[in-house]
């Protein structure tokens, strides 16, 4: 049977999902256990709670954790920075910026996945083969997310530079009007978008992430709230049951394909391909010496583009003291 196209429109609640581009709006939504501690988390459409919920894992919670909703990374930061969350997940390029403004942040733990996920796209009817053949041609990707270093790196691989092709600097909204409607020719984007792409049969895979980023999300909590006892005996409790969910995930996947779907409005279909593709291979791990490194060469790529104002030592914004018993940050992804 033939499948029918998948509208552009369709795709639209998707930006709920945004690991790493901009938006500043959050809401609150609700809050879980009993005590006199309250964590402020910070989160995205789909995210932590969900997983955490679906896992059973807010039972028994000895400490209340208050929930905020971001549209994306950069305003979850920003609301960490200035101490009105003291807790909350993100994609790896998001602390690079933040660290290349001085928020006051710290990176406390960490989950190695594939970069599959993470693509350039091109339309399927498309003539190009390979990324040396980007050379001259249109990329969308929203500024400093995760895609972008993707892009970078991408390109890079291939014997290019950022230089070398006509960057359009769109946020997913609109690059998916404009990579749908054929104004660029191609879109560097991640998962849930590339698994919504390729089900509706509206593009293809040019190359991924794969082997040339590093697969990298974390936790990142203020500073403030890890010098309070009671919050960081809260935050190692928190991070603890979070890896057991992540776990579950990968035990679970068609279970939570069918929570992420409904939290967010994705098709199950697509759900279930990006839990496939990208959510189920994250394996919780150490935020170690290699993890630094990783991290500063993309802060050294954003400086050298200009894009992040001045070095960055990345070693200054991690905090290790929740490492205990996990592997290696270079532990193999489950493929």
């Amino acid at each position: 049977m033939r499948r029918r196209l998948v509208p552009a429109a369709a795709l639209l609640p998707l930006v709920l999902l945004l690991t790493a581009c901009g938006g500043n709006s959050s809401a609150s939504t609700g809050t879980d256990g009993t005590g006199s501690v309250t964590l402020d988390v910070g989160d995205q459409k789909g995210g932590s709670e969900a997983i955490l919920r679906a896992a059973g894992e807010l039972k028994n919670l000895h400490y209340k954790i208050k929930w905020s909703t971001f549209t994306s990374g950069p305003p979850l930061l920003e609301a960490v920075n200035a101490q009105a969350v003291d807790i909350g997940g993100v994609g790896n390029t998001p602390p690079v910026f933040a660290a290349g403004a001085g928020s006051k942040i710290s990176v406390v733990a960490a989950w190695h996945g594939t970069s599959k996920g993470d693509t350039i796209l091109v339309p399927s009817d498309s003539k190009l083969t390979g990324p040396k053949q980007l050379k001259g041609r249109s990329v969308a990707v929203a500024q400093g997310s995760s895609a972008h270093y993707q892009l970078i790196a991408s390109l890079r691989a291939a014997g290019l530079s950022l230089s070398d092709v006509k960057v359009k600097y769109l946020q997913p909204a609109d690059a998916l009007a404009a990579f749908t409607s054929g104004k660029v020719d191609a879109w560097a984007v991640w998962d849930p978008y590339t698994s919504q792409i390729l089900r509706a049969r509206q593009g293809r895979v040019l190359t991924t992430g794969d082997g040339v980023t590093n697969g990298l999300t974390f936790q990142v909590a203020a500073p403030s709230a890890l010098k309070d006892p009671k919050k960081a005996a809260a935050v190692k409790d928190y991070l603890t049951r979070l890896r057991r969910a992540t776990a579950w995930v990968h035990d679970h996947q068609q279970d939570w394909a069918r929570v992420w779907a409904k939290d967010t409005g994705l098709p199950y279909e697509v759900a279930l391909d990006s839990v496939k593709r990208t959510n189920s291979t994250r394996v919780a791990v150490a935020v170690d010496q290699p993890l630094v490194a990783s991290e500063q060469q993309i802060a050294d790529a954003f400086t050298g583009l200009k894009l992040i104002p001045k070095k960055v030592d990345f070693g200054d914004f991690v905090d290790t003291r929740f490492n205990t018993g996990l592997p290696p940050s270079t532990t193999p992804a489950e493929n």
